[in-house]
């Protein structure tokens, strides 16, 4: 059998039960499947969508992704496709940049999912794609597997535990019964651009403020051979209260947004004008905050983005979708009983909360893009605030000390 089809083994293979069903093979879920797998548990992992399929993403890969794929194993493997960087570029209005050094690379998802899906089929999971996810098998208030669509045909597979992996989207949640808010925290678009000759200028991670970009900020990572992942992110875009779980959106459109960056920023608008837009301009819902949804319930954990595993202020998310996968694998080996299991994936979680609290409060500062002029300009005369910049990044520091108001005052005194 080649390697694409075992990723992507048949429905009509699907067997009736196993220890782990992990439902979503994005990074939260293939990184679970490959924890619980090495352990030697019976993993069956499924995806609605054959590998290797897009994902729109902006593609940065930062340190606290770096170390996740470090404790699964996987490093080597997604550096030797991705495109290294070593630095993150803050551009404020007035044009100043800061540089913040760090352990970074961009690799499109595409590539970097199929890798992970692949180590975890290495380890051992099964594959199976396309198969959505329809409902959970219950039997005395416990989940006991779910039931899975391929076509117009439904299967049942029943599981010891069940991980949902399934991303911002809703639908999932709310057929699992962990949602609490059905609209995203977040969206954001983006475009692949191809022109040569840039190098010497766009080879960090390039994150753009600007008053005409308000509510959010636009970015360039370079993919390498000339290819550039740009695109804008609108953070916490639907913020009005509806009830039921519902909250409406912003009064903004992306594709405007994107427009005003290209008009804003000279290399966004080179990239426009001059170079080859090498795919369409792609939107995505993003969840935020660790909240939204609870973690679990007895038989089923969820985990990712479905959880909120994305930061608020950066929209960075994939490190942290794959550290709560990790997180759940764990929690399933190492809980004595199902409680404990429960109980030891919430306590890990819990570590993770005070520093999204922050980012989600440093939302607020996009609000005010010259404030990004006010940190280039301290930084041109502090060696340690650059120092605190990068290990804010390195995920060393907590970002209150500068992504708070109380931050900010001490910036400003010096």
């Amino acid at each position: 059998m080649d390697s694409s089809a075992l990723l992507n083994l048949p429905a009509c293979a699907l067997p009736n039960q196993c220890d782990v069903l992990v439902i979503g093979a994005g990074p939260a879920g293939s990184a679970c499947a490959r924890v619980l797998a090495q352990a030697g548990r019976d993993v069956v992992l499924v995806d609605a969508q054959r590998f290797p399929r897009e994902k729109t993403c902006g593609d940065g890969l930062v340190p606290d992704t770096m170390a996740a794929l470090q404790r699964l194993g996987l490093r080597e493997a997604v550096l030797d496709k991705a495109h290294k960087v070593g630095i993150a570029r803050c551009v404020g209005p007035r044009g100043g940049a800061v540089d913040v050094p760090g352990d970074m690379a961009v690799l499109p998802r595409r590539v970097l999912d199929e890798i992970l899906c692949r180590g975890a089929v290495e380890a051992g999971a099964r594959m199976f794609a396309p198969l959505k996810f329809q409902s959970v098998l219950e039997e005395e208030g416990r989940v006991v597997g779910a039931v899975l669509k391929s076509g117009e045909h439904s299967h049942s597979l029943r599981a010891s535990w069940v991980v949902l992996a399934t991303g911002a989207a809703s639908a999932p949640l709310q057929g699992a019964g962990l949602a609490h808010r059905r609209s995203p925290s977040s969206i954001a678009m983006r475009g692949y651009f191809e022109l040569l000759g840039l190098e010497a200028e766009l080879d960090q991670l390039n994150f753009v403020w600007h008053p005409r970009i308000a509510h959010g900020y636009g970015w360039i990572f370079p993919a390498g051979a000339g290819v550039y992942n740009m695109g804008v992110a609108i953070l916490d875009s639907h913020n009005v209260e509806e009830g039921e779980g519902r909250r409406s959106m912003k009064d903004l459109n992306l594709r405007t947004l994107f427009d005003e960056f290209c008009a804003v920023h000279p290399l966004a608008r080179r990239l426009s004008q001059e170079g080859r837009c090498v795919s369409e301009l792609k939107g995505a819902p993003l969840r935020c905050n660790l909240d939204g949804a609870d973690l679990s319930r007895p038989g089923l954990l969820a985990t990712g983005e479905a959880i909120g595993s994305t930061y608020a202020f950066t929209g960075e998310g994939i490190g942290k979708a794959m550290e709560t996968g990790i997180a759940a694998a764990e929690s399933v080996l190492q809980g004595a009983c199902e409680a404990q299991a429960q109980q030891f994936y919430s306590e890990r979680l819990d570590l993770l909360r005070p520093r999204f609290q922050m980012y989600r409060k440093a939302t607020s500062f996009n609000r005010y893009p010259r404030l990004v002029d006010l940190v280039i300009w301290r930084s041109r005369h502090s060696p340690r605030l650059i120092a605190s910049m990068a290990g804010i990044l390195n995920e060393t520091r907590m970002p209150g000390s500068l992504l708070s108001w109380r931050g900010l005052k001490r910036l400003v005194l010096g």
